[in-house]
């Protein structure tokens, strides 16, 4: 048997990490995942100059004895009475609920107080007031109105923030101190301040089900669920979940009470859950519509595959029986759909097929989408006034009259929703008498003559002191938006993985828009896609986040965004790595910085997968074992030092004493083997590990902010 070598790295020296494997053990897994890594492979150190931290703890590999083939295990549930579920979104945020004894019947929030004419208020803007000492004082409507009627002068002192939720998607270096500007221009920790808005909901949310059900215990017995997008990646889905931890929804010892839900992945289970008359059919839009409502029914759409399917009522019968929707007994077993989550800040794109017996839901592309999102069309009309008034001064008016500006943004926000392809008349905008007012202070002439000065012809100033914009101009603010949509769409479809889709459903609360609605019928109904809409398109993700809180497995397998692995040496063989490669210790040839891949990019993974590695300390009494993870868009990354490949996070094992000292049953200190065990199929990377020697659990954590 090969005698594995033992690292003798200290904390603070390059890491010794990797899998290990007897010799001649073939590599084992499911669906291409490992469960162990090549026998030529072995965890010791890199030379000097590798681009590994310097802040590991030494491990040496170890040579178990063959792993039993992993199994896809559904994950165990905790009890609970009710879930809840948060719907965090960019402009507007939410929450619902369903109790366990009946987890179909989703129970909405109480309607906000305040609001716009016009708008549901199911949701509340994700606005946030804090005092000039930092403290909460609001959320939502109330943050957005107090804020509006504050003394100019008093409101610079303010901490306001919205819109807030794109800065965790875009940041590239986030970690738990990542920090978010005010409305002002004051910083605060961005932790602080998602903390602060889910405090609020939480609070709220248990308030009402106290309201409800004065008998119900508070403790234990709430599950908890946070939507996010699923293009995000793993560090923001952590700082969520550290953002939950810090607002008091759950503990870190009661860590899966909280559940991250992907927004797409969410809006495609409660779809599946839908009556044909809760679904809209674009393709049928009567000519020169305009209105979600004056739409025809999908029911017509599928009368002739009714008539089809008459002939195996029986199956039909039982997907309805078991829970799937009408629109989905319709469908054949293995259809394809796309789901397009349209919200403030992303476009989120998930495709999923439907599987029979029982309706789960199985991924076939990964997540895929961009920054396309409601707010482009804000930041246009942004753009739009700078071209007018000048850029200098719409970002001193910005940071000087904070609260005219918000007023400013929500007579936009009013006009926006008003938009639509086949409006007639222009449409006024509301400029608050503070605009009016500074800007002839600080230009020396009025808003009328800016216009006139300016190369915009079509918006023009109206004598009752607002902004007239034609509709044609309006509409031009969301093409930059809308096109990037459609495009992410259409490279989506391109994919053979996606080829044989019929549907897709179009969700979100930007999908709320005929302007969008419209275009994207355009541009893909030619193409046989039926574009599909639920009459309460701005709570789909919502409501499907309630349904997954209950029944977590009803995806049962997603692909792998990305490659995941660690860096190992291998036995050198001539000829074939780099040169730079060569590492010479103690009379042996390795070959350094060699990428061991657990998952690869696009692979699909079973909820719960396990890929199952073994360490061992490589000191007696060490405490701690850090490992180092890589991560790469390619599913052939040959080295971590490869173009692409980068650190992404750190696996962690905190270990207890070996019972019985050092040399307990007189075996080596060295020898202790914790198994680790990583599950990719989930909507987070899980990690769990166990000490062989005692079968007790190992505390294993993966961290994604502490790069």
């Amino acid at each position: 048997m090969w005698t594995p070598w033992e690292s003798e790295d200290s904390p603070g020296s390059p890491e010794a990490t990797g899998p290990t494997k007897m010799l001649g053990v073939p590599e084992m897994g499911l669906q291409g995942l490992y469960s162990g890594s090549s026998p030529e492979q072995s965890p010791v150190p890199s030379p000097p100059g590798s681009p590994r931290t310097q802040e590991s703890c030494g491990i040496a590999p170890l040579t178990p004895s063959q792993s039993p083939k992993p199994e896809a295990r559904a994950p165990q549930q905790a009890p609970f009475s009710v879930v809840v579920a948060i719907d965090f979104g960019t402009t507007s945020s939410g929450y619902a609920f369903s109790f366990a004894s009946d987890p179909e019947a989703i129970h909405m929030m109480r309607k906000w107080e305040g609001g716009d004419p016009g708008v549901a208020h199911q949701k509340t803007p994700t606005c946030l007031l804090l005092t000039p000492e930092g403290a909460f004082h609001s959320f939502g409507y109330t943050a957005r109105d107090y804020y509006h009627d504050l003394d100019p002068e008093e409101a610079r002192d303010w901490l306001y923030f919205e819109k807030f939720k794109m800065k965790i998607h875009s940041a590239t270096d986030l970690t738990l101190k990542t920090q978010l500007e005010a409305v002002n221009g004051k910083k605060m920790p961005a932790l602080e301040v998602f903390a602060h808005a889910l405090r609020f909901f939480k609070e709220h949310a248990l308030q009402e089900l106290r309201d409800q059900c004065p008998s119900l215990p508070e403790k234990d017995t709430v599950r908890w669920v946070l939507t996010v997008p699923a293009i995000w990646k793993q560090p923001a889905k952590q700082f969520m979940r550290e953002a939950a931890y810090l607002a008091g929804l759950v503990s870190r010892e009661d860590a899966e009470q909280l559940l991250i839900a992907l927004e797409p992945e969410a809006a495609s289970v409660y779809c599946r859950k839908l009556r044909l008359h809760q679904l809209v059919d674009l393709s049928s839009r009567a000519p020169g519509s305009g209105r979600l409502g004056e739409r025809r029914s999908i029911d017509s759409s599928f009368r002739q595959a009714r008539e089809q399917l008459r002939r195996s009522r029986h199956s039909r019968t039982f997907l309805v029986e078991s829970g799937v929707g009408e629109l989905w007994a319709e469908m054949q077993a293995g259809d394809r759909y796309v789901v397009a989550d349209c919200g403030g800040g992303t476009v989120d794109l998930t495709v999923h097929q439907l599987e029979q017996p029982h309706g789960t839901l199985k991924e076939l592309y990964k997540a895929s989408g961009g920054p396309c999102g409601a707010v482009g069309v804000d930041l246009a009309f942004e753009q739009l006034l700078g071209r007018i008034f000048g850029e200098d001064f719409i970002a001193t008016f910005k940071r000087q009259r904070p609260a005219a500006w918000v007023d400013l943004t929500i007579a936009f926000e009013a006009r926006k929703r008003t938009a639509g392809p086949h409006r007639s008349g222009a449409l006024n905008i509301s400029l608050p008498f503070s605009f009016i007012d500074f800007y002839r202070k600080q230009r020396g002439h009025n808003v009328e003559t800016a216009l006139r000065r300016s190369s915009v012809n079509f918006v023009k100033w109206s004598s009752q002191g607002m902004l007239r914009m034609s509709c044609e101009a309006m509409n031009d603010l969301f093409q930059p938006t809308v096109s990037g949509i459609i495009q992410h769409i259409e490279a989506l479809l391109a994919r053979p993985e996606v080829q044989g889709v019929k549907l897709l459903f179009l969700v979100g609360g930007f999908a709320e828009s005929a302007v969008l609605q419209h275009a994207v019928q355009g541009a893909l109904g030619a193409r046989g896609l039926r574009v599909v809409v639920p009459h309460d398109v701005g709570l789909t993700i919502l409501k499907g986040a309630v349904l997954f809180g209950q029944a977590p497995g009803v995806v049962r397998v997603r692909r792998s965004p990305l490659t995941y692995g660690v860096g190992v040496l291998n036995r050198f063989v001539a000829g074939r790595p780099p040169p730079d490669k060569l590492l010479v210790r103690d009379g042996r040839r390795w070959c350094t910085d060699v990428f061991e891949r657990f998952v690869a990019a696009e692979q699909s993974v079973a909820l719960g997968e396990e890929v199952l590695r073994s360490y061992c300390p490589a000191r007696p009494g060490q405490r701690r074992v850090l490992i180092n993870l890589y991560c790469c868009a390619a599913e052939d990354a040959r080295f971590i030092t490869d173009p692409g490949v980068r650190k992404c996070g750190a696996l962690s094992l905190e270990l207890e004493p070996a019972e019985g000292g050092p040399h307990a049953a007189g075996a080596p200190p060295s020898r202790r083997e914790i198994r680790t065990a990583m599950q990719f199929g989930d909507t987070e990377i899980k990690v769990t590990a166990v000490d062989v020697s005692t079968n007790r659990s190992v505390r294993a954590a993966i961290d994604f902010l502490s790069n």
